[in-house]
């Protein structure tokens, strides 16, 4: 493990071994978005990364929706007062 965690800060290299050994630490650190590359016997073999999260498709038609209605003309605290008294926040 203190082999790993050296090699952390200069290399994104791992070996096989250790990577089965420490599989969660490397998962952990793929997702907050480091790349690891695994070896096999000396040899580059595989790359871990985060995946890109799929963005939701736009519904034109909602998106109308929200855009077209109206703006309240009231002022921002006044805006607050009526939702504290509503208890909608």
């Amino acid at each position: 493990m203190t082999n790993l965690l050296v090699r952390r800060s200069q290399v994104n290299d791992v070996n096989l071994a250790d990577a089965k050994a420490h599989l969660s630490e490397l998962v952990a650190r793929a997702e907050a978005g480091e790349a690891i590359r695994i070896s096999r016997r000396g040899k580059l073999v595989v790359q871990l990364t985060t995946l890109a999260q799929p963005r939701k498709p736009i519904d034109p038609e909602t998106l109308r929706s929200v855009t077209d209605t109206p703006r309240p003309s009231a002022d921002a605290p006044d805006t607050v007062r009526t939702m504290r008294d509503e208890a909608r926040y």
